[in-house]
């Protein structure tokens, strides 16, 4: 038998990751099943091949040439899902980047990001939008074990219309036009043919921005972008190819728009009214707040650090995120966990559950937004978000009952990714 206990550092930051041990042996203090139970006695839970085979009371025996971790007064926790990050980036006010770092220095970038997210106790992300081939770069790095970090839903760059939000923008015309990323659409057929060319290049899903954004360069429209015909396209053509699609939208006649052509989330959702909020409910549309996204950048007001026009627009959206999602909440609006990481420091992004508990939600439903309802949007239900015998590995180990607190998530002891100790 092999022990490994709490704190040892196997990996040194930056290694490869050894292969999935063929049997690990975990002894926990307590396990918190899922948002909906209570936290068990002292039990074990055994994981073979990246996978959970049982969960039985009390600290069993350990088969010889299994690899034993000893969790004493920690509660263990279903891994945790941000549906919202940018591994390949860093918070900031210098968009000029885009014109002078390569896109393969995103992936490193994003090597370092992952990997601090993960210690984070965020085991699943959906990469919300990213160069054209270092998202993707990065998903099979984790999945394959290269690279230490989490499960990566990929979006691949964002859809968006010419000169709206997510489009290259800022520059002189010559320069943009060299750093535009092709991913840009007018008219349904259009629309159609670019969700299908971000599927042929291995998109997970796909990402489009629906309105006008805040740190984009643009000093305007926070309403609809597309047009309905161009966002039914969008929204149709992807559940043909089995993607779901994820819509940056601020204004609200923006996301009701959206909601009503048929896209699964909306990121951000600052302007939501009760309009919008009924088509949300009438189409199961999940609201995906990014609380930590305002709060991070209000935290850089006044530094130098943006533009005028972005300072502008960030002042003028500030106040009305310290109540949104409260009211998204009263109106009957699902909602799931998702952070914007990257618009502020990766590795933060369990503060989402504080902000999240301040606008009204239980702790419970806190953690259920980043456990079993994240997992619901993912379509993984049956996989992640919850400690089960068959589920995915994806495991973290906190002090205290999050049920009660749901802040004690914000440090994490001890992280498994599918079935790999993240250390």
């Amino acid at each position: 038998m092999k022990t490994v206990a709490l704190g040892l550092a196997v990996l040194l930051a930056g290694t490869a990751m050894p292969a999935v041990a063929q049997t690990t042996v975990i002894h926990a203090e307590h396990v918190l099943a899922d948002a909906v139970s209570e936290p068990s006695g002292q039990a074990t839970i055994t994981v073979t091949d990246g996978r959970i085979v049982s969960i039985v009371d009390g600290w069993q025996a350990v088969p010889e040439g299994a690899v034993m971790v000893h969790l004493a007064g920690k509660t263990v926790v279903p891994g945790l899902i941000d549906l919202h990050v940018h591994l390949t980036g860093d918070p900031g006010g210098d968009f000029w980047k885009e014109a002078v770092e390569p896109d393969e220095w995103g992936v490193v970038v994003g090597a370092k990001n992952a990997r601090v997210t993960a210690l984070a106790g965020f085991t699943t992300v959906r990469e919300a939008g990213s160069g054209p081939e270092n998202g993707l770069a990065l998903r099979r790095g984790t999945a394959q074990g290269f690279i230490p970090g989490p499960r990566i839903i990929a979006a691949g760059v964002p859809l968006s219309i010419v000169g709206g939000h997510g489009d290259v923008s800022g520059f002189r015309p010559e320069v943009n036009e060299v750093l535009d990323t092709g991913f840009t659409c007018t008219g349904a057929v259009e629309c159609a043919e670019k969700v299908r060319q971000a599927s042929q290049n291995g998109s997970d899903v796909i990402k489009i921005t629906a309105t006008g954004g805040v740190l984009s360069q643009q000093g305007r429209g926070l309403e609809a972008h597309f047009t309905d015909a161009e966002m039914k396209s969008i929204a149709d053509t992807a559940h043909s190819l089995g993607l779901k699609v994820m819509a940056h939208a601020h204004g609200a006649r923006g996301i009701e728009a959206a909601s009503r052509a048929g896209i699964d989330t909306i990121e951000h959702g600052t302007y939501i009214d009760e309009a919008s909020a009924k088509a949300m409910r009438e189409r199961g549309t999940v609201l995906v707040p990014t609380l930590m996204a305002f709060k991070g950048v209000t935290e850089r007001l006044g530094k130098g650090i943006y533009t005028p026009v972005v300072e502008a627009k960030i002042e003028a959206v500030a106040e009305v995120a310290r109540s949104f999602m409260g009211k998204a909440l009263k109106w009957g609006v699902p909602i799931a966990f998702g952070t914007d990481a990257g618009v502020f420091l990766h590795g933060r992004n369990a503060e989402e559950f504080g902000l999240m508990r301040a606008q009204g939600m239980s702790d419970r439903q806190a953690l259920a937004s980043a456990t079993t309802v994240a997992a619901t949007v993912l379509g993984m239900e049956n996989q992640i978000g919850r400690l089960a015998p068959g589920y995915s590995a994806d495991i973290i180990a906190v002090d205290g009952d999050p049920t009660k607190d749901v802040t004690v998530l914000e440090k994490v002891d001890w992280v498994m990714v599918r079935g790999r100790v993240i250390e």
